[in-house]
């Protein structure tokens, strides 16, 4: 048997003594086992921003344990609340641009505004994309999924997809060219 086999089933057994129980300590195992690989998307997806990307794990989290009843398995649990972690930081995206009509739409946002002697990590280059660019970077290049996957999690055709990525990694290339020409 595999890891993967050994996870899921861990899972499985997991998510039937909470649906039973609501038990604090059930749910804490959950949590330790799946927080530490959704956080640091989070944060990259917030754009660094460690209070939102907070907020959307507790949110996830709030999230799964209303609907897990209805969990059906066709993917891994941890997909799943992959999903939710994303769909929830899109809402959030949406919502702040909502509160700041002031905003620049994303086909104006110029990420080129990097000061003399400034140095810039991958990280905060990555922070500073717009958020589409931002998504489908960090879903496809960090996290390994399919344009088709992306598509379908994003709601956006696989074009766009492959459009989105392909800006984004100009994008990050002026930016890297821009730091190392000062």
């Amino acid at each position: 048997m595999d890891s993967s086999t050994r996870h899921d089933e861990t899972d499985h057994v997991l998510v039937s003594r909470f649906i039973r129980t609501h038990d604090e300590a059930t749910f804490r195992a959950l949590y330790c086992r799946h927080t530490p690989a959704l956080y640091p998307l989070a944060l990259r997806l917030a754009g660094s921003s460690e209070a939102e990307a907070q907020d959307a794990i507790q949110d996830t989290w709030i999230r799964a344990c209303k609907t897990l009843s209805a969990f059906e398995w066709r993917s891994s649990l941890r997909t799943w609340l992959t999903g939710i972690l994303i769909n929830r930081l899109r809402e959030m995206s949406r919502e702040f641009r909502r509160r700041n009509e002031e905003e620049l739409p994303e086909e104006t946002f110029n990420p080129l505004n990097i000061q003399q002697g400034e140095r810039i990590d991958l990280e905060q280059a990555i922070a500073r994309l717009p958020s589409g660019y931002r998504y489908v970077l960090i879903l496809h290049d960090v996290e390994g999924y399919t344009h088709e996957e992306i598509g379908a999690r994003l709601e956006i055709s696989v074009g766009t997809s492959k459009s989105q990525l392909h800006h984004a990694r100009r994008v990050l290339r002026e930016m890297f060219s821009e730091v190392r020409q000062q």
